[in-house]
């Protein structure tokens, strides 16, 4: 093709056009309006699988955001990263931002104090972080991550009143963060519900965020809205095809923007990635479905590499077994038990894997005994990387 592609297969890529996002993106500037204007906001959780553009709804928020002359800062959960550090910069940042206004010195100086106090130490052998208070401090002397964390809410939302500011931020991969932390922010973010200041959270996570909020602390559901984020619609999924292509005069046949939608099944990566790979070995400005049929090895060949491979060598040989376990029930979702048979062990021997599996985001409870993929088309990609699901027992 003689232009530069406009479609953004990358991980959390804005693209050219936002589709099916339209209705959520409107609530969310209601939202953000009311908070600009010092009324708190109920925090929002988007949930979904990966591919869906959950990265990238945050990230179109945060734009409306910085519209607004909203202070926000934007943090992704590692599993070996401490979110108490990350969070705990990001508040120095935004509370340093407000502390030079006149009206919040004083509570901007008392923040950044507690701030200053605050101590992150690292557990070699158990990898885990742990945060508090250091002594002596002027301002605390808990000493409990859940307080102090509380405690810099608390103040950094007062500043943000005195500075006639409000505060957001978006945390991604949010079910990675360790049960103390997370126990720590809800603590954080009840507490400043209650006082009614303006601090605001938007979270992305895998489904599996509504039980681990849920069991961390049982008042969560009322801190949170809760919205899932899905695969488009045929309709939405047909403009994320087209409409990134039309200011460039290049067009598809119905026939090839069926072939990509059926490809990709609606979801917004596959629809970047597969027309991103057809603009690279396509040199017409009529796109038809012959181009799209073409190149789908090709595309498979990228997801199998830079998608689905980085998932998959992440597991040990035990949960390899597990997942080609899945895909050999036949039919997804699958049951705990199905997969224990085709194992050949029990569903309690089978449990620790599971957990395992769960724990680093490749698969998810869909209800009672049931679990599925969190990656769509994964069962496709172990199918390709073991045609016969060979499982050595």
């Amino acid at each position: 093709m003689k232009y530069a592609s406009p479609y953004t297969p990358g991980a959390g890529a804005m693209p050219s056009y936002l589709a099916g996002r339209g209705e959520l993106l409107e609530n969310t500037e209601k939202a953000l309006q009311a908070l600009a204007k010092g009324y708190p906001q109920k925090s929002v959780v988007y949930y979904g699988l990966r591919g869906v553009g959950k990265t990238v709804l945050l990230n179109a928020i945060e734009e409306q955001a910085e519209e607004l002359d909203i202070l926000y800062t934007h943090i992704e959960i590692a599993e070996k990263k401490s979110f108490i550090v990350q969070i705990a910069n990001s508040s120095k940042k935004m509370i340093h931002q407000m502390s030079v206004i006149e009206s919040a010195k004083d509570f901007g100086k008392k923040a950044l104090g507690i701030l200053q106090a605050f101590q992150i130490t690292y557990n070699p052998e158990e990898q885990t972080f742990t945060g508090g208070m250091t002594e002596p401090s002027a301002y605390v002397t808990t000493g409990v991550l859940a307080d102090d964390l509380t405690e810099i809410f608390v103040t950094m939302g007062r500043t943000a009143v005195k500075a006639n500011k409000s505060v957001c931020f978006f945390i991604d991969e949010i079910q990675y963060m360790n049960s103390k932390e997370m126990e720590a922010l809800l603590n954080a973010l009840h507490r400043v519900n209650q006082l009614r200041l303006p601090i605001t959270v938007f979270g992305a996570g895998l489904p599996k965020i509504l039980r681990i909020l849920g069991e961390v602390k049982s008042y969560s559901e009322r801190l949170f809205k809760y919205i899932t984020v899905a695969k488009l619609s045929d309709e939405d999924a047909e403009k994320a095809i087209i409409e990134p292509a039309k200011e460039l005069d290049i067009t598809y046949t119905e026939d090839a923007v069926n072939a990509i939608k059926k490809q990709s099944e609606g979801y917004p990566y596959f629809i970047q990635e597969l027309c991103d790979t057809v603009w690279e070995y396509t040199d017409k400005e009529v796109i038809e479905q012959e181009d799209v049929k073409r190149v789908i090895p090709t595309f498979e060949t990228n997801l199998d590499v830079g998608f689905f491979r980085i998932r998959y060598d992440r597991c040990t040989k035990k949960e390899h077994d597990f997942l080609f376990a899945m895909v050999k029930c036949g039919e997804l979702p699958c049951t705990i038990s199905n997969v224990a048979q085709i194992l050949g062990k029990s569903v309690n021997a089978i449990s620790p894997t599971r957990a395992q599996l769960i724990s680093k985001g490749m698969i998810f409870s869909t209800g009672h005994g049931e679990i599925d993929f969190t990656v769509p088309q994964f069962d496709l990609f172990l199918k390709r990387m073991n045609p016969d699901l060979r499982i050595e027992k």
